[in-house]
């Protein structure tokens, strides 16, 4: 009888790379592995990793030299590499970093129990074929780490977009959709089992399309049937593409209370000529566009996004147009990065990373002082509303707290009465800070 291991698997990255941890544990403990949060007594562990910056590099391999001194202790143990940076790099992990047994890419992840019985023989196990097909639709991914009460629910793989910095099309591979009755199966699923907060994922969840028979469902049609499955599941979607973001969507979450009054859509430059040099396809002008759509059938939307200072060519005049922008859009939230040179995307092949590091961080400090205060202003703005919160469990500073998101996904923060996870408050907000909301039971 083969043995039966103790797995670890850290997530590095995004929610997808969460996602698929997920899917990562659901086919192991189904060879009959199981999975352990307690590192010291892992049997095997396994590093789902991200490549879109060069820093999450960085963190991937200064942490595999931390389990480097847990393996010299214990020289049955087994680490993989998974995900993006697997994909990316390829065999030359197993020169660069010794301490590897096996490596898989994002689509690989079926192939691990062989590739596992395979380094327990002492051989290197490796498997980075990406799939046309691949999308784990009939796997009922593990919850892990989770509160019961959001779960995530991967709905596409891949992407075509290929803007001119990014290494995630070559990574994940083209764009492919799960069939949605799949995805309504599992919304449903995890509905029963009491969750209440669902998010679609996915590179670019609002190109989701799905073909058979002569049927075609898109994403607006595939959120509203997860919207009608209950009106007390809420349902949230990361991440969309400005250019895909079409009327049809906006009116089908104004027209759905519990699909979340909250969009991420990254705008990445303010300047439309940095948007063309970044292959982005659309303007400075269509983005504000689809903003004053969401703005007009959505009053009450939250609006987030993602912001690169310093890419290729970028000049003074343009960095002011991405902070004219954010003045104008005032976003809630915002992930704001230093453009990182990414190997073998369009960028690093055919443009100079001519930006100083020095005018890049300044600018970059620029625009996070100023996000600063339109957050700050956008929270202030809540003081003395009543919201809907769904309970997610204690705070974490006090055990006398408890913590839970409204439809906008602010973190709200309010004394407890007796309620449990997944239970709906209504909560008046009486002070913030610029991250988290504080308010009092109504």
């Amino acid at each position: 009888m083969e043995s039966k291991r103790k797995i670890f698997i850290e997530t590095h990255g995004c929610q997808m790379n969460f996602s698929d941890s997920e899917i990562v544990g659901s086919i192991l403990v189904d060879d009959g592995h199981e999975l352990t949060k307690d590192l010291k007594e892992a049997d095997v562990i396994l590093v789902n990793t991200c490549s879109i910056r060069d820093n999450a590099e960085i963190k991937v391999r200064n942490r595999l030299k931390q389990f480097n001194v847990l393996k010299r202790n214990k020289p049955g143990l087994l680490v993989g590499l998974l995900g993006c940076m697997a994909e990316r790099v390829k065999e030359n992990l197993f020169d660069e970093e010794k301490i590897l047994d096996l490596i898989a890419g994002p689509d690989a992840y079926r192939d691990l129990p062989q590739l596992l019985r395979k380094a327990e023989g002492g051989q290197k196990a490796i498997n980075l074929i990406l799939s046309a097909d691949e999308t784990y639709a009939d796997i009922t991914p593990v919850r892990m780490d989770g509160n019961g009460v959001a779960a995530f629910i991967s709905i596409m793989r891949g992407c075509e977009n290929f803007c001119s910095y990014c290494v995630v099309p070559y990574t994940r591979g083209t764009e492919r959709s799960r069939p949605h009755l799949t995805i309504l199966k599992e919304a449903r699923e995890l509905f029963d089992k009491g969750f209440r907060d669902v998010t679609l994922l996915g590179q670019n969840v609002n190109s989701y399309a799905w073909e058979d028979a002569g049927q075609k469902v898109g994403f607006a049609e595939l959120i509203a049937s997860i919207a009608e499955i209950s009106p007390m599941l809420r349902v949230r979607f990361a991440t969309s593409h400005p250019k895909d973001i079409s009327n049809e969507l906006i009116g089908v979450i104004a027209l759905h209370p519990n699909i979340c009054r909250s969009i991420h859509l990254p705008v990445q430059s303010g300047s439309s000529r940095m948007l063309w040099e970044m292959n982005r396809n659309y303007t400075r002008e269509w983005y504000l566009d689809r903003i004053s759509a969401i703005r007009k059938a959505i009053p009450d939307c939250m609006i987030s996004t993602d912001i690169i200072s310093g890419f290729c060519g970028e000049t003074e005049e343009d960095h002011k147009e991405t902070l004219s922008l954010m003045e104008n859009v005032a976003f809630d939230y915002a992930y704001m990065f230093k453009y990182s040179e990414r190997p073998n995307t369009l960028a690093a092949d055919t443009k100079k990373d001519d930006v100083p590091e020095d005018v890049k961080s300044r600018r970059l400090q620029e625009i996070i002082n100023f996000q600063g205060e339109l957050s700050l202003e956008s929270y202030k703005r809540d003081i003395g509303k009543t919201f809907e919160v769904l309970v997610e469990g204690s705070s974490k500073r006090s055990k006398s707290q408890l913590s839970g998101r409204n439809s906008q996904n602010k973190m709200i923060v309010f004394p407890g009465a007796g309620q449990e996870p997944g239970d709906y408050v209504m909560v008046r907000i009486v002070e913030c800070t610029s991250a988290t909301l504080i308010g009092e039971l109504v």
